[in-house]
């Protein structure tokens, strides 16, 4: 493994692409870009432009790799949704190749930018969004991925507990009583959403992971969705809060202690209407929004930090301090989010 993470030797690349079809190789360059673990290269031939990724190692890596292909390629079956193309190896019999021990996938390569912060792009990624889950609504595939959430989780709460018991003296208490905060809000949480009746709504295919960062843009538009690692089956809400939540949130200051309490109410508005253009949510669903993503602040956040003490380089303490900050805001507020994600969607109910 180099300085920069994993790569590709120049035989590995050989072998690899000598399985696939795409004509007389012109050039290749590596892409930095996500899990270094995973290195890619766009590759261009005569025949086209592609992306090469070599998957990083993980339990399950074959199923999973052919329960996300087999669901692009029936996303890429339906009109107008932005999944690039997956390219079938020589064989004609699988969209990946096991070699020596790795998992490769070959992809079609999409000319697109990072989100800019654009509102018509955050409409847009919400109005994708329900399209992903009309498509899936009814998929069904040999094995199915197990059911689960960051809802009523009892993980959540043994990870919390974990964090709480290795702190210990003066800033040790200080920092119990931010996750006894955390404990509580997240089961106050799960309370309410349960007596809303998430526990009735039907399960199916959801992306789990939908944020700015797994999309491709063209100015107001997503040009193409990315990583299918994290698909499972659970409430599409929960989807939808996830998504609400990632593309309203504040921060990207060095010090989550710097970071703000609030979220951007107009960014999570437009997110919400976007996706009640394609598929209206019921009163019911609505109201769990500001609930849904307190658990997923809290879940995203003790889960790493429960392994390492970190989440990814920032300290373990000062994150879950800005996530309390959070919790507490949206907590505050969620009256007046409701009435602003409702007033948006008047003209659509009518």
């Amino acid at each position: 493994m180099s300085k920069g993470g994993a790569h590709f030797t120049s035989q590995e690349l050989a072998l690899v692409l000598s399985h696939y079809d795409i004509g007389i190789i012109q050039h290749i360059k590596p892409l930095v870009s996500g899990n270094r673990r995973a290195p890619k290269q766009i590759v261009v031939s005569d025949a086209g432009k592609y992306l090469l990724k070599r998957r990083a190692k993980g339990k399950d890596d074959h199923y999973r790799v052919a329960f996300a292909h087999a669901v692009q390629n029936h996303l890429k079956g339906k009109n107008n949704f932005p999944v690039p193309r997956l390219i079938t190896a020589r064989d004609e019999k699988n969209t990946f190749l096991e070699l020596e021990g790795h998992i490769y996938e070959l992809f079609e390569f999409i000319n697109g930018t990072r989100f800019e912060g654009r509102m018509e792009a955050i409409v847009d990624a919400g109005s994708v969004l329900a399209k992903f889950h009309s498509f899936l609504q009814k998929f069904s595939y040999q094995q199915m991925p197990p059911k689960g959430s960051f809802h009523n989780c009892r993980s959540v709460r043994s990870h919390l507990k974990k964090i709480s018991s290795e702190k210990n003296g003066e800033t040790g208490q200080d920092f119990r009583k931010t996750v006894e905060l955390l404990m509580t809000m997240y089961n106050n949480s799960s309370v309410n959403i349960n007596q809303l009746g998430f526990d009735d709504w039907p399960n199916q295919i959801i992306h789990g992971d939908w944020h700015p960062g797994n999309m491709l843009f063209s100015g107001r538009k997503i040009v193409a969705v990315l990583d299918f690692d994290s698909l499972k089956v659970a409430p599409a809400i929960t989807d939808i809060a996830n998504g609400a939540l990632q593309f309203s949130i504040v921060g990207g200051r060095p010090n989550p202690a710097d970071w703000p309490d609030y979220l951007d109410q107009s960014k999570l508005v437009h997110f919400i209407y976007g996706y009640c253009e394609v598929n209206m949510l019921d009163e019911s669903q609505l109201e769990t929004l500001p609930d849904l993503m307190i658990e997923t602040l809290i879940a995203e956040a003790v889960l790493p930090i429960a392994a390492t003490g970190f989440f990814v380089n920032l300290s373990g303490d000062d994150f879950l301090k800005m996530i309390q900050r959070k919790c507490s805001w949206i907590d505050k507020n969620k009256d007046t989010l409701l009435e602003a994600i409702k007033h948006s969607l008047q003209d659509l109910s009518k």
